[in-house]
């Protein structure tokens, strides 16, 4: 699956399996209701999108987990993400931190970022990912405005 030596990393599949010291914490935290990308084999929730099933153009709902596919596609399974808060789902993604890119300053920057502590590693690689990943945490508008209003007002301070 994947190909490490001392001068790269190489992939011959942009789809990788959660690990699950990444996925545990989180699913504790959210209670995840659906897969968005998986296959039988590495499926996190019992209701999961397979590549079949095609979650790019399925209707999100609930609190949903996404590793997407990490290749040239994923500014739109973060563009679907974005779209599907408004009605009123939460999607929690695991993507490579690539904070010189468009997209992220474009459709990440707008949304919760958890950055994730050292290389986890995916499927049975003995090394993990040479790059950095990030946890996206997408909200549905009113969930999210909520959480960021003082309790109290500045009048009621005094």
């Amino acid at each position: 699956m994947a190909d490490f030596n001392k001068n790269r990393f190489g992939s011959k599949s942009v789809e990788w399996a959660t690990p699950e010291s990444v996925y545990q914490p989180l699913n504790a935290e959210f209670s995840f209701t659906c897969d968005l990308a998986a296959s039988s084999q590495n499926a996190k929730c019992d209701n999961y999108f397979s590549a079949e099933d095609n979650s790019l153009v399925q209707r999100w709902e609930g609190v949903c987990w996404l590793n997407p596919p990490y290749g040239r596609e994923l500014p739109m399974w973060l563009r679907k993400a974005e779209n599907s808060t408004s009605n009123g789902c939460t999607v929690v993604c695991l993507i490579p931190a690539r904070t010189n890119t468009g997209w992220w300053h474009d459709i990440v920057m707008n949304h919760e970022v958890r950055f994730v502590r050292g290389r986890p590693k995916f499927n049975d690689s003995k090394y993990g990912l040479p790059f950095p990943l990030a946890i996206v945490v997408f909200r549905p508008k009113e969930k999210y405005k909520r959480a960021c209003l003082p309790t109290t007002t500045p009048k009621e301070q005094e």
